[in-house]
């Protein structure tokens, strides 16, 4: 029989790098190969690039890093899979200028994904390198969209092995703590965002759903990942987050998502399974990712009646 896979992991080894944008040769070789020596994951690298499909640039400091990205043949080979499907590749995505003046935000986006697959794998669960897909499309109309950092798939081996997904954006405090909560807003308008329903005649009712609902059973659960500053950073930016969580207009996503923030730090110290994780509406919680925050019921309301004017006064006259 002909071995049908050969070039398997190759193939892998290409859309891992396609997908995910840049990584290193250490990131490649934890989510394609990590039972084999770095040496043969360096050499599949290398053929990929003799080929035309990747190219790298190589760091001047770090030990001198290599990092990895797709040329455009490299795009072009990738995209016509059906791993890919959910996959757009962005503009310039081979360009090397490009590719070195976005390296920073890319890679660490990289290794928060390498940090859910590694703790799959410990879990014996389901998290594969290609179930992390950055930047997917969520439309919101008027040429506006939420692109989250990453959408995840994970399959847990529990409860009949639900599947869990989450939108996950990595803040590395390139922006003030401000515009970083506003992402909370726009994810809130997703959440609720119904396209226009397209004519019809009067005779026929049209069912307007929120758009999410056509990609998703249920509205996945959303996880900011704080980096590039120190804790005094960190707990602004979760404060900032929690300022706004208190807003009207998101009572309906809070309701039926769990929104979670935690810092870089603690995910790589004790993995995302680990409760790291804070609700932003409770930020003295800590909670497992892919535990279900419930916030706890508002007090009861003291109730009043009209006074009954047969009924005494305190100083025992009767009412007028």
């Amino acid at each position: 029989m002909l071995d049908v896979d050969t070039g398997g992991a190759d193939r892998l080894a290409l859309a891992v790098v396609a997908q995910c944008r840049m990584a290193t040769t250490e990131q490649v070789h934890l989510l394609v190969a990590p039972g084999v020596r770095i040496e043969q994951t360096r050499r599949r690298l290398a053929k990929l690039r003799d080929e035309g499909l990747v190219d790298r640039i190589t760091l001047p400091r770090a030990g001198r890093t290599r990092v990895w990205f797709a040329t455009q043949f490299g795009v072009e080979v990738a995209s016509e899979w059906p791993e890919l499907r959910e996959w757009r590749p962005p503009r310039l995505v081979s360009d090397r200028t490009a590719a070195r003046l976005r390296m920073g935000h890319t890679l660490t986006v990289t290794e928060t994904g390498l940090a859910f697959v590694q703790d799959a794998r410990r879990r014996d669960e389901v998290c594969r390198p290609l179930d992390w897909i950055p930047e997917v499309y969520h439309p919101l109309g008027n040429g506006e969209a939420v692109i989250p950092d990453a959408l995840l798939y994970y399959r847990r081996s529990e409860g009949g092995g639900r599947l869990l997904r989450a939108f996950v954006e990595v803040d590395r405090a390139t922006m003030g703590p401000e515009r970083l909560a506003a992402k909370l807003t726009a994810y809130a308008r997703l959440h609720r965002y119904a396209p226009a329903p397209v004519a019809r005649p009067r005779t026929q009712q049209t069912v307007v759903e929120e758009s999410w609902k056509r990609r998703y059973r249920r509205f996945p659960r959303l996880l900011f990942v704080l980096d590039g500053t120190g804790p005094a950073g960190i707990s602004t930016r979760m404060n900032a987050l929690h300022g706004v969580s208190e807003f009207s207009d998101l009572s309906g996503l809070l309701r039926s998502t769990p929104v979670l923030v935690t810092s870089m730090t603690d995910i790589l110290r004790d993995g995302p399974s680990a409760p790291v994780w804070r609700p932003v509406q409770d930020l003295s919680q800590r909670l497992s990712w892919m535990d279900t925050y419930r916030p706890p019921a508002p007090p009861p309301q003291p109730t009043t009646r009209e006074p009954d004017p047969s009924s005494p006064t305190p100083w025992g006259t009767p009412r007028s």
